[in-house]
């Protein structure tokens, strides 16, 4: 008998969102504002940039990126193609730029937030990304406020379509508080906007039957690991990724490491990804 060897090279991703304190600054692009944002020190002064994050990814064997749009510097051609080309190089994909602001639930900003939103497809394609993840809405779910979304998701949708980006939301904010209200927005758009699923947007007692009705129609993962004191919570994190593999998810695993447990961010993000590969593995055998 031959070892057994797993191929999980596309398996997974990461997110800039891993690395913010690495990282250190933001650039909080808002749809109420369209000056150039300022830089900002949120996260302390940072070791690194953000163009240096893709070599970063393939030098841990992770081929695979999101980024947050707050972690963009400039949005000006020359930079985005010199971030495409350091992609290129280090043989990394960008999976998903994240949008991560605007409200398509508001009545009141909601078109204003969709017209921004579809500015960020042009960024989506310089860089070459795959998918992008906009904000479905933070209101709260009533009829008026679903459909509003739906029709701006719909709107968008076909945008980003037509520009060769497949446009995903995630099962975040007050909008979306559970499997009822993403299913009932997937069902009425037909296939046209994509659900990023996230481990960690739904920390209740009830959140693994809610995420198994959702992880099924789910085309991306944001695979957020639980941390306290004690350090990664893998009974959790081990029954998320199980449950997802049951309900038929096939997608890649984004690893979203988000505590200070482990000084070193990639040490957090290298513990999610052997906890998942394990859980592959047991499979597999």
């Amino acid at each position: 008998m031959g070892r057994l060897v797993v191929d999980l090279s596309d398996r997974f991703a990461v997110s800039s969102w891993s690395l913010h304190r690495a990282l250190g600054s933001t650039y909080p692009y808002k749809p109420a504002d369209q000056a150039y944002p300022a830089r900002q020190p949120t996260y302390g002064k940072g070791t690194i940039e953000l163009i240096d994050v893709p070599q970063q990814c393939a030098d841990h064997g992770i081929f695979r990126l999101e980024i947050c749009s707050f972690h963009l510097p400039s949005l000006l051609p020359g930079y985005l193609g010199d971030f495409r080309k350091a992609m290129e190089e280090a043989g990394v994909k960008l999976q998903t730029l994240l949008v991560e602001d605007g409200d398509l639930s508001n009545s009141e900003t909601a078109q204003r937030d969709a017209e921004w939103m579809a500015g960020w497809i042009d960024v989506a394609v310089a860089l070459g990304a795959e998918n992008m993840r906009v904000i479905a809405g933070k209101a709260q779910p009533t009829d008026s406020a679903l459909t509003l979304a739906e029709t701006h998701l719909r709107w968008l949708a076909e945008l980003a379509a037509a520009a060769g980006v497949r446009l995903v939301m995630e099962n975040w904010f007050d909008l979306l508080p559970g499997p009822t209200e993403v299913n009932r927005i997937l069902d009425a758009l037909h296939g046209k906007v994509g659900l990023n699923g996230d481990f960690g947007n739904w920390e209740r007692d009830d959140k693994y039957e809610d995420l198994a009705k959702i992880m099924g129609r789910a085309e991306l993962c944001h695979a957020k690991g639980r941390y306290s004191a004690a350090g990664l919570d893998a009974e959790d994190y081990v029954r998320c990724v199980k449950l997802s593999d049951a309900a038929g998810y096939q997608g890649p695993f984004t690893l979203i490491y988000d505590s200070t447990y482990h000084q070193d961010e990639w040490s957090g993000i290298l513990e999610e990804r052997d906890c998942i590969a394990n859980v592959f593995k047991e499979n597999a055998a």
